[in-house]
């Protein structure tokens, strides 16, 4: 068994983006390309967005710290710590409206 503080790579990651001229910072957790289940800790700074993308399967996104927005056609959810947002099946992109911390979790479809 493998065991991963979320915690700690959370404050690593947030320092990390906040030096990053992308203001952004990930690490995949667990899986990677070669698995079918991914999950991707990804810290971003206040006013970084990640670009509209389609997703290559079924995917969640969990807010650890922070608040985010996740936009979809002309639709747009907002999350704050603790919740839990299901990405929709289309294009979409995610910006941060504060400083964030999320796990992405993606199923890619074989």
């Amino acid at each position: 068994m493998q065991k991963v503080s979320l915690e700690a790579l959370s404050r690593q990651h947030l320092e990390r983006a906040a030096a990053s001229s992308t203001g952004r910072s990930s690490q995949t957790v667990y899986g990677g390309h070669e698995r079918v289940l991914r999950q991707t800790l990804i810290a971003l700074r206040a006013g970084s967005v990640l670009a509209e993308h389609e997703s290559p399967g079924e995917a969640t996104v969990l807010v650890r710290r922070g608040r985010i927005r996740l936009v979809a056609d002309d639709a747009s959810w907002d999350g704050m710590a603790g919740d839990l947002l299901i990405v929709p099946d289309s294009r979409h992109s995610l910006e941060a409206v504060e400083d964030a911390v999320i796990v992405l979790t993606v199923a890619k479809v074989l």
